[in-house]
């Protein structure tokens, strides 16, 4: 989508403005086109001939560069009619029926489109949000030729900015860099893309544009005296190689400068890799022989090299990238051929190019080859619809986006029903529904909804949530609402997840109980038969201390003795349970609170320890007055 229609003309008469467009475009269109085309051009004078812009100019001037925006880019006659028609229903409302019939279903569906999509809200804030924007775009359209007009539209309002406010102008260029120039970029039209970039830094940050482009100027002689010899040095070894090449050279687009200013952190002038030659040939083998060619030619850059020919990018987009040092300077070449270059340029918009002939015949898609994500599309009958639901879905993955009767959007996730759609809009909403209707028809509640339907909801005071609608509904606000109302007002209400997950925790306790009352009866087997008889005091001791504030369970009221088990309670300190006690075994967590504990037997382990010891002293001073005894007796001592 190049420019092809001067912006800033003082003519005003429509015949000279029409006629001009067909002095511009020759060849794009037949007879019968050219004249469908002017009788277009007549409807829309007649309706807007009269009307003019804020800015004094007629109102008509929009609409005619617009439509030379899209020729520019070889689109069809029906493209550049709806061109011309795409916000004639700002000015007259109730003129859709009147398009259709004299103009076709296509263009009133485009024209329809189109003020769809103008009425939308694509103001953001982060990059998500400007990312769902874009989405929901391509979720509102059935002919990408909606999107490739509103393109057109938005890129002749950046070129005509001047005539507003500098506010606005903000505005404007804010709204173009956050949405449109990504969403061009995204469909592979890059010289959309470039241009919308380069206006929006012109009116969002005037200062850094204008010095970039003062810095481009400068070097401007010692830039194609350079670039005329890197040239020349390619054809001639192309010539000797054999091989046909088409070269053009040019400086990176002033925003393409800018992003690489912040992010080196460098003045335009430091900058020097902002040269960039472009080699055309016939073929794909031709394209690795050249770099072959461009590589002995100059030495390349470590790790500059981009193969996007074997590894093309999402958006169709093929190529060969080198840099090279030429001259001292870092030259970036890219190589590519005829076809993979008109992708480049224009996108999914060469899908409706014209092929060469006299038949005018549309290029299908598989005429074009990879176009989006490098999927080929085979079918020989492949028609316009299906090649953009395919594009489409690719781009939306799991996400549809319905309107409101009022006309507001809601995202939902891919088969979300009216239900879903109803807790969307509200919860008050979603509790009493009992019916709901999809661009005028009554449709299932359960019914998986589909993109751009008009969703209407139908009401009823005693309705309330069900328990198939629980399990038919697929967004967590839904499910959270219809549970919530469920669990507190429907008693027959049974919430099988967490009875599930209840009957989990409990088995998991049970192991978990049995496991600790089998350690406790093996422990006490092992115990000495002394140690059977044994006086409790009734105290709980975890390790050396009894000194805790414990609270023994009444629901199993263990006696001194009895195997238990314990865990930390919130608010009673110690719990303690009889080893086999079911409400123990249904505590929540109980494996991560559970802490050991036995029965206080009326002595600590720091008393045992401290009687062994005194035992053993004693034990000790027996043996040593039983050793002096039998001292004496062998030596008694000589009177």
């Amino acid at each position: 989508m190049t420019e092809t229609f001067e912006t800033n003309t003082t003519e005003t008469d429509p015949q000279k403005l029409i006629d001009t467009f067909f002095v511009q475009f020759p060849e794009n269109y037949t007879p019968d086109e050219e004249e469908e085309i002017r009788r277009a051009w007549a409807w829309l004078i007649q309706k807007t001939g009269s009307l003019q812009r804020k800015c004094g100019k007629p109102y008509y001037l929009h609409p005619l560069r617009v439509a030379c925006v899209l020729a520019g880019s070889r689109l069809g006659a029906d493209a550049v009619i709806a061109g011309f028609f795409h916000n004639i229903l700002e000015v007259d409302g109730g003129c859709l029926p009147d398009i259709e019939a004299q103009f076709g279903k296509d263009v009133a569906a485009i024209c329809s489109g189109t003020a769809r999509l103008t009425g939308l809200k694509t103001e953001s804030r982060t990059m998500q949000e400007a990312d769902s924007v874009r989405k929901m775009l391509f979720a509102l359209t059935d002919d990408i030729r909606i999107i490739l007009v509103k393109l057109a539209d938005r890129l002749d309002r950046m070129r005509n900015l001047r005539n507003v406010s500098e506010e606005a102008q903000r505005a404007v260029a804010k709204e173009v860099i956050d949405i449109w120039s990504p969403l061009a970029g995204r469909l592979g039209m890059n010289d959309v893309k470039n241009e919308m970039e380069d206006l929006s830094l012109k009116y969002s940050n005037p200062e850094a544009f204008q010095q970039i482009k003062a810095i481009v100027a400068q070097k401007k002689g010692e830039r194609d005296g350079y670039l005329q010899a890197a040239v020349k040095k390619i054809y001639s070894a192309t010539e000797k190689a054999g091989i046909h090449v088409n070269i053009t050279s040019r400086a990176k687009h002033f925003y393409s400068i800018y992003q690489k200013m912040r992010k080196r952190n460098k003045e335009p002038g430091e900058l020097y890799d902002l040269l960039a030659l472009r080699v055309i040939c016939a073929t794909e083998q031709e394209c690795y022989t050249l770099v072959g060619i461009v590589h002995s030619l100059w030495k390349p850059m470590d790790g500059r090299f981009k193969d996007y020919i074997a590894m093309p990018k999402a958006n169709g987009y093929q190529s060969l990238h080198t840099t090279v040092i030429c001259e001292g300077k870092p030259l970036e070449i890219q190589i590519r051929t005829e076809a993979m270059h008109n992708i480049a340029e224009h996108g999914v918009a060469s899908h409706w190019l014209y092929k060469k002939g006299t038949n005018h015949d549309m290029v299908k898609a598989d005429d074009l080859g990879l176009i989006n994500q490098l999927k080929e599309l085979r079918d020989e009958h492949l028609s316009d619809e299906n090649f953009f639901k395919k594009l489409k879905d690719e781009l939306l993955g799991d996400e549809i986006y319905v309107f409101t009767p009022k006309g507001d959007v809601k995202r939902l996730p891919a088969g979300a029903n009216a239900i879903d759609f109803a807790y969307a809009i509200h919860s008050a909403v979603g509790e009493k529904i009992v019916g709901a209707k999809a661009d005028g028809k009554i449709i299932p509640l359960t019914a998986p909804l589909s993109n751009t339907q008009i969703i209407e909801v139908l009401t009823n005071p005693q309705a309330h949530p069900t328990q198939g609608q629980l399990a038919a509904v697929k967004t967590s606000k839904a499910r959270q609402r219809i549970h919530a109302w469920l669990t507190e007002n429907d008693p027959t209400f049974i919430d099988r997840e967490a009875q599930e997950k209840r009957e989990a925790e409990i088995a998991a306790n049970t192991l978990y109980s049995r496991q600790v009352a089998e350690r406790r009866a093996a422990e006490k087997k092992k115990r000495p038969l002394k140690e059977e008889k044994t006086d409790y005091t009734g105290k709980i001791r975890i390790d050396d201390t009894t000194n805790f504030f414990v609270t023994i369970a009444r629901c199993c009221n263990p006696a001194p003795g009895d195997p238990i088990v314990g865990y930390v309670s919130r608010k009673r300190g110690i719990t303690v349970h009889a080893a086999t006690c079911l409400t123990f075994q249904r505590i929540p967590d109980i494996e991560r609170r559970s802490i050991p504990v036995e029965w206080d037997t009326g002595e600590s382990k720091k008393n045992s320890r401290q009687k062994e010891k005194e035992a053993a002293r004693t034990e000790k001073l027996k043996e040593r007055s039983k050793q002096k005894n039998l001292e004496k007796t062998r030596f008694p001592r000589q009177r």
